[in-house]
């Protein structure tokens, strides 16, 4: 059965994140593995409102940021995806690993 290894990462650092993301996808390959990606998410724009108080009420203006997000597919070399699980990252970057288990086509359900 073969595994597919879903990486996603979100920073608001653009530059932080595609060196990040190449660095990672060039390792993959050049351990042997298939890698697809990176994909590119529209970059999702967020207002948070800054009370004056510990209560809503008055407020500061608004704080706006910018968050980006790439997404990497490893499939199979599960060695290689649990290396990435135990793997730094910059502090700007949030990951998300999903691990999917496929079954070859025409494999039986039982």
């Amino acid at each position: 059965m073969a595994f597919v290894t879903k990486l996603t990462f979100q920073s608001g650092d653009r530059a932080v994140l595609e060196d990040t993301v190449t660095d990672l996808k060039e390792m993959v390959e050049r351990k042997g593995a298939e890698c697809k990606g990176p994909h590119t998410s529209p970059a999702e724009r967020i207002r948070v409102p800054q009370y004056r108080t510990l209560q809503p009420g008055s407020t500061f203006e608004g704080w706006d940021y910018t968050v980006y997000e790439r997404r990497l597919d490893i499939h199979g070399a599960d060695h290689i995806a649990r290396e990435i699980g135990h793997r730094e990252f910059h502090d700007s970057i949030h990951v998300e690993i999903e691990v999917e288990r496929k079954k070859p086509l025409g494999h039986n359900q039982n």
